[in-house]
Order: structure tokens, then sequence, then C-alpha cells
């Protein structure tokens, strides 16, 4: 028998039966659930030096299980001595087990690890119960060894929801685990 993710499991048996009774919902199947999460890095500096792409894509990698795909410039911007085609940063889209590896990864152990954490914004919401968030370095997460770090590269890490809002993105995300900030909290 293969093994379910910790955090799939108490969704399943927990927060989706809690969740429906809060908000009232008949069917179990319109519960909001966690549909994918995209963890991509910007690599801006990968148009002078290869290096940089090839060090965010292995980090990349340890940190998700999976091959990220390469993302490249839609566009030609002079000032940024940029060409449509050039190679600017990797993402990986996570889905089932591994998504639910990765949050579960991400909220017990790297965001404590961040410096000076008092919860992450509630702001981050896009309207539609989808909640994107932005990482300083990569260090944070222990797999990733502190002596293969050669350049500190950010990260974006975007959670798709089937929510109808943010109010219900909102109660997924902080049944899930999530650290929100309380709303009159400053940074």
């Amino acid at each position: 028998m293969i093994a379910m993710a910790r955090l799939l499991e108490r969704y399943r048996n927990e927060i989706a039966p809690k969740l429906q009774k809060e908000l009232g919902l008949k069917n179990i199947l319109a519960v909001p659930r966690l549909e994918r999460i995209v963890v991509s890095m910007g690599v801006g500096r990968a148009i002078q030096d290869r290096k940089r792409l090839e060090e965010a894509v292995t980090h990349l990698r340890q940190l998700t299980g999976q091959q990220p795909a390469i993302t490249r410039a839609k566009k030609s911007v002079s000032g940024f001595r940029l060409r449509k085609g050039m190679e600017v940063g990797c993402r990986v889209t996570l889905r089932g087990k591994r998504m639910y590896e990765f949050l579960d990864r991400l909220i017990s152990l790297a965001l404590p690890r961040v410096r000076d954490f008092r919860g992450l914004n509630p702001n981050g919401f896009d309207g539609h119960g989808n909640y994107n968030m932005g990482l300083n370095e990569q260090l944070v997460f222990p797999e990733i060894d502190p002596d293969s770090v050669h350049y500190q590269q950010g990260m974006n890490i975007a959670f798709v929801t089937t929510a109808k809002n943010d109010e219900e993105g909102y109660l997924l995300l902080k049944e899930l685990g999530m650290p929100f900030r309380k709303a009159g909290a400053q940074r």
C-alpha cells in the first residue's frame, strides 16, 4: 500500500468535513481544495551568468522532487539587455501527493526558519481564492546544503485552490496550517 501524505489524509478526514459544515455546503465535493502549487524562481542575472540558472534549477529540483521547466522571456526589453526567448527562470507545478508533502515541509520546516517571521500576509489573495507568497532565499529549506549555494535566490509560491472567493481560500489555507498574520498586526 502506498503511504498517503500526512496533510492530505488530515484534509480528507478532518478539514473537508469541518469546512463543509462551516460554509454550509451540502456536497463534500463543493468544499474548496488545493488544486496545485506553482513554485517559480526568476533568475534575471542568468542573462550574463548561465551558472545562476543551473544552480536555481538544481535547488528547485531538490525542493520539489520534480524537474523544473525553464521559463523564457516573452518579449524583448532593451533596457535590461533582454531578448525574446532568453532563459530567465524556472518553475515547477506540484499536484497530488508531492504538493501536500511540499506544503507540509513549507509550513512545518521552512517558514519557522525565516528570520523575523511574524506570519504570512493575509492580503496575498487574488480575488478568486488563490494565494501568492514569496521567499527571499532558498536556504530556509533544510534540503538545500548551504555550502552548495553560490547565489542567493528568492522564489514565488502560488497556491491555486478551487475556492470561489478569498474568504473560502483563506479558510482552507488556514485549516491546512498556513501561519497567517493577524489582520491588525504590522510587518
